[in-house]
């Protein structure tokens, strides 16, 4: 039996979350945004890679956790490019969002196929979100943890790279446009290229760098970006298509705002996918108003977490 928070009856009013629902055009305002976004993931990370090489074990450690939380925020940003919700036009965010999912092993094309068909199904049977944790599924302690350690999904990276490079990779929900095939095959090829770049500087003498510089960042940024994602849709109603039941909004600090790229305003994202994420702290008012599953702070939720899978007496 699935386990799910206490929740409280939403407000209903005639008029109804109007705001929540409305779509909105990118703007040259918007798009500056990002790119001051974008600028400051450059510094944050040139300053993890300059600790990361640094000989102290303390500096190293940090510059590690540092890219961790970088490789996480970039994947956080890509998810808007997904939504081309960053920029005016629609070629950037493919030639930005490729990038910023590399750290991560994220494909951008891919990941893009499966969230819009996420959104499009979400509290369906169909619901295909990219990153395997099943919100439908019973919650255990186990599921938890092999959530928070889901490693194998690089090594699905990696083989969907050979898949790519043999010409054998297909599209696993559903049918997808050969262009948009096309496009998600090349993007594998390119993440094969880095890794084997990579690969190359270790044989060469240099392991150190992507040591330090990509694998551990990667190990920590694993577990980093499960415990952002996880409080979207958990212990929430999976048997709806109401985004006001189906969907958590946390209000969060800007700090937690900043660094999920505003993932924490969940319901006003599902509400209008496409509105840029700096619009939608607006909107939290009336999500606070007509939401089931509002949380003031990311510890809120995890009590509430903390409360569904702890071990009962007498159980």
């Amino acid at each position: 039996m699935t386990i799910t928070a206490p929740t409280r009856p939403p407000v209903i009013a005639a008029a109804g979350p109007a705001l929540l629902f409305r779509r909105t055009r990118v703007t040259g305002t918007d798009e500056r945004i990002f790119v001051g976004k974008l600028a400051v993931l450059a510094v944050l990370t040139a300053a993890g890679a300059a600790l990361a090489l640094r000989a102290e074990p303390v500096a190293t450690a940090a510059g590690v956790l540092l890219l961790a939380a970088m490789y996480t925020h970039a994947v956080e940003l890509q998810h808007q490019c997904l939504h081309h919700s960053a920029f005016r036009r629609a070629l950037p965010h493919r030639l930005v969002g490729v990038p910023l999912g590399v750290p991560l092993l994220v494909v951008y094309s891919h990941y893009r196929v499966r969230h819009l068909q996420h959104h499009r199904y979400l509290g369906t049977p169909q619901d295909t979100e990219f990153f395997g944790f099943d919100t439908r599924q019973p919650l255990t302690v186990g599921m938890l943890v092999r959530g928070l350690l889901d490693y194998p999904r690089l090594v699905g990276v990696g083989l969907d790279v050979l898949r790519a490079a043999t010409g054998r990779w297909r599209y696993a929900h559903g049918e997808i446009a050969p262009a948009m095939r096309r496009r998600i095959v090349t993007e594998h090829l390119l993440l094969g290229g880095v890794v084997l770049a990579a690969v190359g500087l270790a044989l060469a003498g240099h392991g150190g760098y992507p040591l330090r510089l990509w694998v551990l960042p990667l190990l920590v940024a694993v577990p980093m970006h499960f415990l952002v994602e996880l409080p979207e849709h958990l212990l929430c109603d999976t048997d709806t298509t109401d985004v006001l039941r189906n969907t958590r909004s946390i209000r969060g600090s800007w700090l937690s705002t900043w660094f999920t790229n505003g993932n924490n305003l969940h319901i006003e994202h599902h509400a209008a996918m496409s509105v840029p994420i700096n619009q939608l702290p607006a909107r939290h008012e009336e999500t606070r108003r007509y939401g089931q599953h509002v949380q003031r702070t990311y510890g809120e939720f995890y009590r509430l977490l903390w409360q569904a899978v702890r071990p009962r007496r007498g159980a």
